[in-house]
């Protein structure tokens, strides 16, 4: 078996997420060009992949009298309401046309479940259905995860708690993703440095 020494996680770089998309991140395909630079540096990548049924409990629209970024509890935790986005067979929930993803190996699916979200790519946010990352990337022997994708302070953070809860080493590659919230992201930003991920940028690699 190939030695995994450096592993590329991509988080959810979908239509959605970009300029013009329901949930757009500003200038969120501004990261595309550089994380196409970056596949060839690394011996495995994986990427994720927002996949929501229309009835998801997480959008607003399903709500009469809500709107995005509300927030109700469902099924005793908070939930923040977002505008629909990533529905499964959409446009939306496409990888943007512009990432290369043949050097993809898995696409690892979220949000299935219309009763919880599910912002990491390793678990739901109730933290009772697993998306079988954690195991496939401990199968193939992975053991330093570099991040990447959309949303820094959203996505992108819930999955490197837990890939920090699953014993893999963390590294964020800054300048290949991008905050919704960018003061948010700088609170975040504090937490996992605390945690003891890496930063760095993609010329660092």
């Amino acid at each position: 078996m190939k030695k995994i020494n450096k592993t590329l996680i991509i988080i959810d770089v979908q239509n959605d997420f970009m300029p013009g998309g329901s949930l757009a991140v500003s200038h969120g395909d501004a990261i595309i060009p550089i994380i196409n630079r970056l596949l060839p540096k690394f011996d495995l990548i994986v990427a994720t992949q927002d996949w929501h049924p229309q009835n998801h409990k997480s959008f607003a629209s399903n709500y009469p009298g809500k709107k995005p970024l509300d927030k109700i509890i469902v099924h005793g935790i908070e939930q923040t309401l977002w505008p629909n986005h990533c529905i499964q067979g959409t446009f939306g929930a496409e990888f943007h046309p512009m990432l290369e993803i043949k050097p993809i190996e898995t696409i690892f699916r979220k949000g299935m479940n219309p009763e919880v979200d599910s912002y990491s790519g390793f678990y739901d946010n109730q933290h009772q259905i697993n998306t079988g990352l954690a195991g496939y990337l401990k199968g193939k022997g992975a053991k330093n995860l570099y991040f990447c994708g959309l949303c820094a302070d959203v996505c992108v953070y819930f999955s490197i708690k837990d890939a920090l809860n699953e014993g893999f080493k963390c590294y964020l590659i800054e300048d290949a993703t991008m905050p919704l919230n960018q003061e948010h992201f700088q609170e975040i930003k504090a937490k996992l440095i605390h945690s003891d991920v890496r930063f760095l940028k993609s010329n660092d690699i």
